[in-house]
């Protein structure tokens, strides 16, 4: 039965999928937003691969009694790499691990480097997890634009696990010839680098990957074609129907086509998470009467509003009076601005002038005048 597809994961991994199937209600979704005591978010930088930032880095953890990793994750190639570092970094100790060193040998060199007998620990990403060492608090990623979101964002939790400030550095060989899907993870993992960042990823990641097939092994799936929007509209009510929840109602959305500015500003609402949970209220918004209480909300925890914000909620308002007056495109060009239902009839006002605040406030006054109506 669909009832029994709701399942509650715990991961501190930013998988895309899972939030997917938590956002459509197939899984249960729930933040533990209270770090440890005294825990700290690590520092993140992205930097092109150079001598003098590594030596700064790792010199800077030793003389402070830390120790560091460096991620390497060509086995064929890391000793020539751990030869590099012993003649950059003079007088580091350098330990050498990766997965076709024996096991027994592997944990005994571990145990060394956590008593300190080594200053660097040069590694492929058999890291990645299960490693927690306070007294390590640097790591360097070598080539980090050939990893994933989650393979960097777990990594970066190797470092910062105790009272001291934690530091990573992804490392490019030349950032100017990076992809544009590398682009965007590093530039959302760099950032986002407060506790608690993993949600925030996971959304970033969701739009750059897509959610995938649920029952299928494709990570990518059908979402590019239609939009998150859509596709997470449609699993929900397909999902409210074999739950017997309520009666779907397919409805047409509101194309809103104004020439105007309507956002929440980053000025106002700083963390990318708050934006994006408000934006995901103000959509569910059903009436005029839970927009303004969400503005007033913002305007309780953020001060006063500035003017895209407010004009964001405006828009927001129009839109649920047009949804209520059946209106499929609302549109302006200068002052011009036509309204057309759902049974094709155009209606054509005209604003005071083609300022923003003008369009918005002749939209909104005359779909009001229309909901008396």
């Amino acid at each position: 039965k669909a009832k029994d597809l709701h399942l509650l994961s715990m991961s501190a991994t930013p998988i895309p999928r899972s939030l997917n199937m938590a956002m459509s209600q197939i899984k249960g979704f729930s933040q533990i937003m209270t770090p440890p005591v005294d825990r700290e978010d690590v520092r993140t930088f992205v930097k092109e691969s150079d001598d003098r930032v590594i030596k700064e880095a790792v010199f800077r953890e030793i003389k402070r009694g830390g120790q560091c990793f460096y991620v390497f994750n060509r086995i064929a190639g890391i000793e020539q790499k751990k030869r590099q570092l012993e003649r950059l970094l003079p007088g580091v100790r350098i330990l050498v691990l990766h997965s076709k060193i024996d096991s027994a040998a592997s944990e005994k060199e571990l145990l060394g480097f956590a008593d300190r007998q080594y200053d660097l620990l040069l590694s492929t990403t058999i890291i990645e997890s299960g490693i927690h060492m306070p007294n390590v608090n640097t790591i360097l990623i070598d080539g980090a634009d050939r990893f994933g979101m989650a393979d960097l964002h777990q990594l970066r939790g190797r470092v910062g696990r105790s009272r001291r400030q934690g530091y990573c550095y992804f490392l490019v060989a030349d950032r100017d010839k990076l992809t544009e899907e590398a682009k965007k993870r590093l530039l959302a993992l760099e950032s986002n680098s407060f506790l608690g960042s993993g949600s925030v990823l996971a959304f970033h990641d969701l739009e750059i990957r897509g959610g995938g097939n649920i029952l299928g092994a494709d990570q990518s799936g059908h979402i590019k074609h239609i939009g998150y929007g859509l596709y997470l509209k449609m699993l929900e009510e397909s999902l409210a129907e074999l739950m017997g929840k309520q009666e779907v109602k397919h409805e047409k959305p509101v194309e809103i086509r104004l020439a105007i500015k309507a956002y929440l500003s980053p000025e106002t609402i700083e963390e990318e998470r708050l934006r994006l949970e408000l934006y995901r209220r103000f959509a569910q918004a059903p009436d005029l009467k839970t927009v303004y209480e969400l503005e007033e909300e913002m305007a309780d925890r953020f001060g006063t509003l500035d003017e895209t914000t407010k004009q964001f909620v405006e828009l927001c308002a129009i839109k649920v009076l047009a949804t209520e007056a059946n209106l499929v495109t609302i549109s302006s060009f200068q002052q011009n601005i036509q309204l057309v239902g759902a049974d094709g009839q155009k209606t054509v006002i005209t604003a005071a002038s083609k300022d923003d605040d003008d369009v918005i406030a002749a939209t909104l006054e005359h779909l009001k005048q229309r909901s008396k109506d």
